[in-house]
């Protein structure tokens, strides 16, 4: 070892030399398109064009495909979002993927299409379940989140109050989520839908307590989950 060795690390070269000679990701977006002979319209990212940007989508409902950089070794993230959903998501180390990508999301392929031209793309099941409509995604929803209840036993007042509100029928038709155990209901399937009704378990010697929205104030309070149940039923819009 010679006595350099513990010197300063030699800089690790960079991984975006096309993106440095373009100037930004959205610019080096435009040049990959060129070279596939594709027309895309780049839109800005969230994080500024050097390191994120989008492909504008034509298809009805579909947002722009967003890309950002990685920090460490030349990779792009991918997303695609349509209604509150996120439909695909995925990375490579390829900029001209990514155009690939951008034009077929953008023209409206299919999830399945999707992943059959670019492997990299990833569709989880509420993705899947999205195309064959809101019931197919309420349904993955609901079996996630008692999932999720089951594997708490050590919170058993969750798990009750997940099943209660299972067993109605008006609970049932809407989206579940849960937030900081307390389990809310959405009348879209969208993470965009606000919340219709929230009922926070018994904890702690407190009772059910159901709740406009999870973290809004106590409407009303019950012993039982069936109760909290009929409290939060009653409480949703009659033109829901």
């Amino acid at each position: 070892m010679n006595s350099d060795s513990g010197s300063a690390s030699s800089p690790q070269p960079d991984p975006y030399p096309d993106l440095a000679a373009a100037g930004g990701l959205a610019a080096g977006l435009e040049r990959a398109a060129a070279d596939l002979g594709a027309e895309i319209e780049v839109v800005p990212g969230d994080w500024g064009p050097a390191t994120s940007a989008a492909i504008s989508a034509a298809h009805a409902g579909r947002k722009p495909l967003s890309a950002r950089v990685a920090s460490r070794r030349r990779w792009f993230a991918v997303s695609g979002w349509s209604e509150g959903v996120q439909l695909v998501s995925g990375g490579t180390p390829d900029l001209h993927d990514v155009v690939r990508a951008g034009v077929a999301w953008g023209a409206g392929k299919s999830l399945a299409e999707l992943t059959a031209l670019l492997p990299f793309l990833h569709v989880d099941e509420l993705a899947a379940a999205y195309e064959r409509g809101p019931a197919a995604m309420v349904d993955v929803q609901w079996r996630r989140m008692r999932e999720q209840a089951a594997a708490e036993p050590e919170f058993q007042e969750f798990g009750l109050l997940v099943e209660a509100a299972h067993a109605e029928p008006r609970l049932r038709r809407l989206s579940p989520f849960s937030s900081h155990w307390t389990l809310g209901f959405t009348a879209g399937t969208g993470s965009s839908c606000p919340p219709v009704v929230a009922i926070s378990p018994a904890n702690g010697g407190r009772p059910y307590r159901v709740r406009e929205f999870p973290q809004g104030d106590c409407l009303a309070e019950a012993a039982t989950t069936q109760e909290a149940v009929a409290l939060a039923v009653a409480r949703l819009p009659a033109d829901l």
